[in-house]
């Protein structure tokens, strides 16, 4: 067999390098898919997700230049680094969007929703039910803003950044470390920028409550505290669901244009 190899590739370079190039692409983009959103939900069959990698890593094997494999090159370590730089692009890509969750889960606090804990398929864990919606309203936003695009633009340009045959992965000089230590610290500060309209809302139904309690000792404040919160928590994102909209499309767009 192995005599078999060697004479195919003998006889048919062409057809190797390009076999030896779509393994590697096959590779990288199905560490993306892992980990990337969209294509990571549990929602998405292994099979169809393997399929969509198979119909792109056609794609981009047509795209870029296919390079024939070095003699001495340690086939197995570029197949673990290709699916481990995928897994770098899909990371990132993920962070940004954790963002408008951590948004979600400061609301469904300050609603005193804390309770109301749902099953989430696709990472089966309890999440909060605020923290579910906002995080399918920013998968929408994402699709619709072109996040995929970027996706694919990305794993296309990383083949100039990053060989496929490349063995020496330097993290610092192909990962940008600064725009990652952003993504990563403006999840709190969106997080509170998305959830500031109903924080104030809730803060100024706390002052009011409290100032009744002093007033009227005699009203239960506490369990009026759980009655009012929701409500007003979601009549206020009524109000400004249009603008939150808007800042979620802005700050997915300005970050998933930088992958």
């Amino acid at each position: 067999m192995e005599e078999i190899l060697k004479q195919f590739s003998v006889i048919f370079p062409e057809i190797n390098t390009a076999l030896g190039s779509g393994i590697m692409v096959f590779l990288r983009i199905a560490g993306l898919y892992r980990f990337a959103p969209v294509f990571s939900r549990t929602e998405v069959p292994v099979i169809v997700r393997m399929a969509l990698a198979l119909i792109t890593t056609i794609i981009v094997v047509g795209i870029i230049k296919p390079t024939a494999a070095p003699a001495d090159c340690p086939i197995m370590l570029c197949m673990i680094l290709n699916f481990l730089f995928g897994a770098i692009i899909g990371y990132v890509a993920n962070c940004i969007l954790a963002a408008v969750l951590a948004g979600g889960d400061m609301i469904n606090t300050q609603m005193g929703l804390s309770s109301a804990m749902v099953m989430d398929p696709s990472t089966r864990t309890q999440v909060s039910v605020m923290a579910n919606y906002f995080s399918t309203l920013a998968m929408l936003i994402f699709m619709y803003s072109g996040g995929v695009y970027w996706m694919f633009n990305a794993i296309v340009k990383s083949f100039s950044l990053y060989p496929m045959y490349a063995v020496n992965f330097h993290f610092e000089k192909i990962v940008n470390v600064q725009f990652l230590g952003e993504i990563t610290g403006n999840v709190l500060f969106v997080g509170l920028h998305l959830a500031g309209p109903v924080l104030l809302a809730t803060l100024g139904q706390d002052i009011i409550l409290g100032i009744i309690s002093k007033t009227a000792p005699q009203v239960n404040v506490f369990s009026l505290s759980f009655l009012f919160k929701p409500v007003m928590g979601a009549f206020i994102l009524i109000v400004i669901l249009p603008m939150l909209i808007n800042v979620i499309t802005d700050y997915l767009v300005s970050n998933a244009a930088i992958l």
